[in-house]
């Protein structure tokens, strides 16, 4: 059973004002680095909703290796139904994140869902990280997603059923995840205890603060260009399956569902899909496991899940 049908199902059996809930329309989120991948997919999947969706990124020129622009992301969410507001914003720099919250709630009076999604890999040992790209991805991912939350936080506490979500591993503290890659490990963790820190911090304010992390590798330009390329790729879903995962995820009461670090997979087979194959069409042996997961959730996938890593 797909996503949509589960829903479609559970919508018929409820009243028109209850099914409505099941929507972020007229919901404004604010998403670090949509232009492309993941961060893109959940702003496509709010658009179809008629959600309003801020795109803060850097990528305002085409890239040669990497698709997309915040212009061009702003064009496909109008075409899918939502409205669009793309700011060019280094997440690193204070001044452009306030000025992206700014415009935002000056153009859709407030902010509701808060996206990071921003992040710097690199995955090289302790010898080989230059102390310049050790400071990008701790900066982009530890310290972007405190000051993208923090600058988002007071509008949010305004809002009805806010949720922060970040793109974040849960806090598997194996010497494994950290032997190969310590620089990447720490700053994209660092983004996993902003999840832990601010879920307890705000409980009382009713700001839902999540983590999510897909079970498989996604099919983004990351993977592609750094993580193993057309190879990897073959054996991993869509960042459709994020999309929905995080749409189930926004749409759930917020002072029930904090500080909980989400499995994409999991988080769809709770709301009914079994049925995974959409996400990986062309798969034809198994996927590769991604980083981060732990040994207890590949061991509870019906999935056939490779741990690659």
């Amino acid at each position: 059973m797909c996503l949509a049908t589960a829903r479609a199902r559970i919508a018929t059996n409820r009243f028109a004002t209850e099914a409505e809930d099941m929507s972020l329309k007229g919901k404004t989120l604010f998403i670090s680095g949509g232009s492309r991948g993941i961060g893109l997919a959940i702003a496509l999947r709010a658009a179809r909703d008629g959600a309003n969706v801020t795109i803060a990124a850097k990528t305002a020129e085409p890239h040669p290796k990497l698709p997309g622009t915040i212009y061009t992301a702003a064009q496909e969410i109008e075409q899918a139904g939502g409205k669009a507001l793309p700011m060019l914003c280094d997440i690193r720099e204070e001044g452009q994140v306030a000025e992206a919250v700014a415009r935002t709630v000056e153009k859709f009076g407030g902010i509701d869902i808060c996206i990071n999604n921003a992040s710097a890999i690199q995955l090289t040992g302790t010898l080989e990280t230059d102390m310049k790209r050790y400071d990008l991805m701790h900066q982009i991912n530890t310290r972007g997603t405190f000051l993208v939350s923090k600058m988002c936080i007071p509008h949010l506490k305004l809002a009805d059923n806010p949720h922060i979500l970040n793109l974040a591993p849960p806090l598997d503290m194996k010497a494994k995840w950290f032997k190969n890659h310590v620089a990447y490990t720490m700053a994209k963790f660092g983004m996993s205890m902003c999840t832990l820190g601010m879920s307890a911090e705000f409980a009382r304010d009713g700001i839902a603060v999540n983590s999510l992390w897909p079970i498989s590798t996604i099919d983004t330009a990351a993977v592609r260009n750094l993580l193993g390329g057309a190879t990897v790729a073959a054996m991993s879903r869509s960042p459709d399956i994020m999309a929905d995962a995080a749409h189930a995820i926004l749409l759930r009461p917020s002072r029930e569902a904090t500080g909980n670090f989400y499995i994409d997979e999991e988080v769809l087979r709770a709301e009914g899909v079994s049925d995974f194959s959409i996400y990986a069409p062309d798969a034809t042996g198994p996927l590769a496991g991604d980083f981060f997961v732990p040994d207890e959730v590949f061991a509870n996938s019906k999935t056939n899940v490779k741990n690659i890593y």
